[in-house]
């Protein structure tokens, strides 16, 4: 089973679940270009290129198909693999996946990625994402992101059409407290998907640090076993 991060994300984020997992799964878990430290790509972030590093990731670990649990960005990298690449995917379980994207949307979610923005409004967040993912690599995070998320307002990477075209066992989380993500497109999502499942979570926000984890543990096990 591999574990996808979100957008401003890294792997130790999962490393409190980890634990709780490996007893009935295998886990994995990897760094997209550009997060926990890693260098940035040549070319700009968008969905399609962090499909392919995972397909590269597992190409190196000598894997032809994997369960996914895509978290946030993790979730819609799951996805677009599921539509494009399908025999690499098993089933997949999203979690606080954005589905509406818009170029209003958009526009008003990139606002909460300006540098000095961040500074000023959330210190306490902006140092936490210097230490995840480098002093130095933040800010250049921070805007290659806010692009890509414009882009994606713009132009969807996974249409209502292309989950119709999903035929894998996919499951749809929300959590009922997500600021970021609503039940309503979380819902419409799951009516697109021929073999999906829709699940809210209760008592549930958006960050991945804030979901508790008992019942996201049972929500994989019951979904996965």
């Amino acid at each position: 089973m591999l574990l996808l991060h979100g957008a401003l994300g890294a792997a130790p984020q999962f490393d409190p679940l980890v634990p709780l997992l490996a007893d009935r799964f295998t886990i994995h878990t990897l760094n997209f270009q550009g997060h926990g430290g890693r260098p940035f790509p040549e070319r700009p972030f968008s969905i399609h290129h962090c499909a392919l590093e995972v397909l590269e990731w597992m190409q190196e670990q000598g894997m032809e198909q994997t369960d996914i649990v895509g978290y946030s960005m993790g979730g819609y990298v799951g996805l677009y693999l599921a539509r494009h690449y399908p025999s690499h995917v098993g089933r997949l379980l999203t979690l606080g996946t954005k589905f509406d994207w818009n170029p209003e949307g958009a526009a008003r979610d990139t606002k909460m990625l300006n540098p000095e923005a961040m500074q000023q409004k959330v210190p306490q967040f902006y140092s936490a994402l210097q230490e995840r993912h480098g002093p130095g690599n933040l800010d250049e995070l921070l805007r290659r992101t806010a692009e890509m998320m414009t882009r994606l307002g713009e132009s969807p990477e996974v249409t209502p059409e292309d989950l119709a075209q999903i035929h894998h066992h996919v499951r749809v989380a929300v959590g009922d407290r997500d600021q970021m993500v609503s039940i309503q497109e979380t819902a419409a999502a799951y009516r697109q998907l021929p073999n999906g499942q829709c699940a809210v979570l209760p008592a549930t926000p958006h960050p991945i640090e804030k979901v508790p984890l008992p019942r996201l543990v049972a929500e994989i096990q019951e979904f996965f076993c």
